[in-house]
């Protein structure tokens, strides 16, 4: 299904962190679609590998880099290679996240058994790793300018749910952000440097799929 193009998009360099994932890789194959190179970070080697065979049997310009969000010096690796290849970054959108059983209540585990570590990791890999992207690849819109940053808040900000305190915090976390950076950038640097935040409902992953079906 082709995803109509409401913006211009036509050669604009996107990197999309998590872009192998449910939401991710979408946005990849929407952007590819209406004419952007599209650059997709990711740590798991096969499914980066997955979404780099997708994009390449579409025609899509593309580029996959292996990197962690909450890896400065890969992240800077990863800007790099995207700079050698391109010349310039126009767009972030910082796709990571997720949720770990180790931050969720249920039957067995009540909200005062959650492990601070579960905990951790679910703050880290949505609310430290969007904005470690954030300074890596901010700094060269900086240099061009102008640019985009995209964060993925969801419903859950506004509305916590049930049974998911630290995905819940954690993306109310990603929003206060996102309103914060766009002022920082506009004030210091440029009012053409824009950052605005989506907060998407439900997508069914193999990561939420013991909450919602199983």
């Amino acid at each position: 299904m082709s995803v109509p193009n409401d913006f211009d998009v036509d050669d604009k360099v996107c990197v999309i962190t998590g872009g192998s994932g449910v939401l991710g890789s979408e946005m990849a194959r929407a952007l590819g679609e209406n004419g952007a190179t599209v650059v997709v970070l990711a740590r798991g080697e096969e499914k980066l590998r997955e979404t780099g065979s997708e994009l390449a049997a579409a025609g899509i310009e593309h580029l996959t880099v292996s990197a962690s969000v909450l890896d400065r010096a890969e992240l800077e690796a990863a800007a790099e290679t995207v700079i050698d290849e391109y010349g310039r970054i126009d767009v972030l959108i910082n796709a990571a996240g997720g949720n770990s059983p180790d931050a969720t209540t249920g039957p067995d585990t009540s909200f005062f058994d959650l492990p601070a570590e579960g905990f951790q990791q679910v703050l880290n890999v949505n609310f430290t790793g969007t904005v470690l992207a954030s300074q890596v690849f901010g700094e060269y819109m900086i240099e061009e300018g102008s640019g985009c940053i995209l964060n993925v808040s969801s419903m859950n900000a506004y509305t916590p749910l049930t049974k998911i305190p630290a995905y819940s915090g954690a993306k109310a976390a990603v929003s206060n952000f996102t309103e914060w950076l766009a002022v920082h950038m506009a004030h210091n640097y440029s009012t053409d440097i824009r950052v605005n935040a989506i907060a998407p409902g439900f997508f069914l992953t193999e990561q939420n799929r013991y909450l919602l079906i199983d």
